[in-house]
C-alpha cells in the first residue's frame, strides 16, 4: 500500500507532518478528517523521489490553445451525451494525434479513478491547462454544470489563440520586410561598396570626394574590419536583455515600455483589457468567486502593470469598495470600459457586460491595428527604399564626376 506524506492542520490551527499509509489521496483525506486534522498538502512519498510525468510536462511541455479548444469541446459533447466521465477520458486520449496531451490525459483518468476530482488533477499540468480552465472545471463540478463550463472555457480557448493569431500575422510581413531590407543594406555595404574604393582613389587625392560617399566608404569599411565586434556586442545585449526580462523587475520594464510606444502601445494595452474583461466574465459566469476570479484574471493580461492595479482593485473588492473606482484611477483602463464595469457593478450583471466589454474593445482594437498594419508596411518599404537609394547615389554621384574630369 502506497505511503502518502501530509501537511495538516489541527483545530487549533497549528501545523502537524506526518505519513500515513492508504490507496488513494481520497482516502488519506477521510483518514486525516477522522483525526480532527484539515489537510493542506498531501503527496505519494514514492512519486515525489524521482521526476513524476506531472512535474517533467511542466517543466518542459505545453500543449497550444486550438488543441485544447477542441479537447474541452469534445469532452463537453461526451460527457453531455451520458458519456461517463473515465470513458470520455480514455476515447480523448485515444484519439487525440498530440503525444503531450496523450500522456496528460492518460495520467488525468488514471487519478480520476482513483478519486480525484477533475480540477484537482488538471491542477497538476499548468503548462497544459490554463488556470482559468482548471478553476472553472472545478466549478463547473461544485456547481453541477461541469458540461457547460468545459463549452465555455473551449470557446474562450478559442477565441484567444484567433486574437493571437491574427497579431501574429498582422505584425508577420512589417517583420519580413525589416529582416530582408536590413539584410540586403548590410550585403551592399559589406561586400558591394568596397568594390568601388579604388575608383574613387584620384578624386580622394584631390579633395574633391563627395562627405556622403566618404561616409559610405568609411561605415563600410568599419564594418568589414570591426563587424564580428559589432555583431558580438549585438549578441551579448540580447543575452542581457533576455537575463534581465526573465526577473519580475525586467518584465515589468519590457510592458511599461511596450505602453510608451506610439500608437502600439495603446493597441498592446487595449489588447490586455479585453482579455482581463473576457476571462473575468466568463470565471463570474460560471459561478467562480469574485475574489478568486480577479486573481485568475490579472494575470492572464499579458501586462504587469494593468495586473498590478487589478490586484489594488481585489484589496478594494475585500474591503467592500467596488471594482470599478480603483480601475478607473489606475489611468490604463479607458474611461468607457471603467463606467461599464460601474455600471455592471450596480446592476449586479458583470458575468454579461464584461463579455461585451471584450468584443466591443478587440474590434475597436483589430480596426485600429490593421490601419496601423497598413500604414507600416509602405513606410517600412519607403524607408527601406531611401537607403538603398542613399547607398546607391552615393556611389553615382563621384563616378559621374570622375567620369566628366577625364
Amino acid at each position: 500500500m502506497p505511503t502518502f506524506a501530509y501537511t495538516a492542520r489541527d483545530l487549533t490551527g497549528k501545523q502537524v507532518n506526518g505519513t500515513v499509509e492508504a490507496s488513494t489521496e481520497r482516502e488519506v483525506t477521510s483518514i486525516l478528517a477522522e483525526r480532527s486534522l484539515f489537510p493542506v498538502k498531501v503527496s505519494d512519498v514514492a512519486k515525489s523521489k524521482s521526476p513524476t510525468l506531472a512535474s517533467l510536462f511542466n517543466r518542459r511541455q505545453k500543449v497550444n490553445g486550438q488543441t485544447m479548444a477542441i479537447f474541452y469541446g469534445q469532452l463537453a459533447s461526451l460527457l453531455r451525451s451520458g458519456v461517463p466521465m473515465i470513458r470520455s477520458l480514455n476515447i480523448l486520449g485515444t484519439q487525440t494525434s498530440n503525444a503531450v496531451l496523450k500522456e496528460v490525459v492518460a495520467d488525468v483518468r488514471a487519478r480520476v479513478e482513483e478519486g480525484e476530482t477533475l480540477g484537482q488533477t488538471m491542477a497538476r499540468y499548468p503548462g497544459v491547462f490554463s488556470d482559468m480552465g482548471t478553476n472553472m472545471v472545478r466549478a463547473g463540478t461544485e456547481g453541477g454544470f461541469l458540461e457547460d463550463a468545459l463549452d465555455r472555457v473551449g470557446t474562450f480557448t478559442e477565441l484567444q489563440e484567433d486574437l493571437k493569431g491574427r497579431t501574429v500575422s498582422a505584425m508577420a510581413y512589417p517583420v519580413f520586410l525589416f529582416s530582408v531590407g536590413s539584410v540586403v543594406i548590410v550585403t551592399l555595404l559589406v561586400f558591394f561598396v568596397p568594390k568601388f574604393e579604388m575608383l574613387f582613389t584620384r578624386l580622394r587625392r584631390k579633395g574633391e570626394m563627395p562627405w556622403a560617399t566618404e561616409a559610405l566608404l568609411s561605415f563600410s569599411q568599419f564594418l568589414q574590419n570591426w563587424g564580428w565586434l559589432f555583431l558580438l556586442l549585438m549578441v551579448a545585449s540580447l543575452v542581457l536583455l533576455k537575463v534581465k526580462l526573465s526577473s519580475e523587475a525586467g518584465q515589468e520594464w519590457a510592458d511599461r515600455i511596450k505602453l510608451k510606444i506610439p500608437v502600439l502601445g495603446d493597441i498592446l494595452m487595449n489588447l490586455a483589457v479585453a482579455r482581463f474583461c473576457r476571462v473575468l466574465g466568463t470565471l463570474l459566469g460560471n459561478g467562480v468567486p469574485i475574489l478568486r476570479s480577479l486573481e485568475i484574471s490579472r494575470s492572464a493580461t499579458g501586462n504587469r502593470l494593468l495586473s498590478k492595479s487589478i490586484a489594488n482593485a481585489t484589496e478594494n473588492i475585500r474591503s467592500g469598495e467596488s471594482l470599478a473606482s480603483p480601475l478607473r484611477s489606475s489611468g490604463y483602463m479607458p474611461v468607457s470600459v471603467t463606467e461599464m464595469i460601474s455600471v455592471g457593478e450596480e446592476s449586479n450583471s458583470l458575468d454579461r457586460v464584461l463579455p461585451e466589454i471584450a468584443d466591443s474593445l478587440e474590434k475597436r482594437t483589430f480596426r485600429r491595428l490593421d490601419l496601423f498594419v497598413r500604414l507600416l508596411e509602405p513606410i517600412m518599404l519607403l524607408i527601406m527604399a531611401v537607403l538603398v537609394l542613399a547607398v546607391v547615389m552615393a556611389l553615382l554621384v563621384p563616378v559621374l564626376k570622375s567620369s566628366t574630369t577625364l
